[in-house]
């Protein structure tokens, strides 16, 4: 059920700490987290401590917290020195999502190109 940990969920079980990460930040509401195949030199995962399947069902059932997510990424960048940098959000197979708990990967710290993949 969409908001409750998943036990089949990489990402629920991150924030459970049963699934080691390189943790970058945490919040009350969100954890952002190295992605294990980086695509850019800053490749970091923000995502919500409650299970949603992806970024439109998160934004619809808790737009505190996927704006959370939002200022985290933001917030990452800063960190991270990325001057510039993108903010993606993949919903669904074909468009790459491999974990189905909502997630923004922050890229930066190189040229990113228009249009993407």
């Amino acid at each position: 059920m969409a908001g409750e940990a998943q036990s089949d969920c990489l990402f629920c079980k991150i924030v459970a700490g049963d699934v080691p990460a390189t943790v970058v930040r945490e919040t009350e509401t969100t954890v952002a987290f190295r992605d294990i195949n980086p695509q850019a030199p800053t490749h970091v995962l923000v995502i919500p401590k409650v299970h949603h399947p992806d970024a439109a069902s998160l934004a619809a059932a808790e737009p505190r917290i996927a704006a959370d997510v939002l200022r985290e990424a933001g917030e990452v960048a800063a960190q991270e020195k990325a001057d510039s940098y993108r903010i993606v959000f993949n919903t669904g197979t074909g468009a790459g999502q491999t974990v189905f708990h909502a997630h923004a990967h922050v890229l930066g710290g190189r040229g990113l190109q228009w249009p993407p993949g």
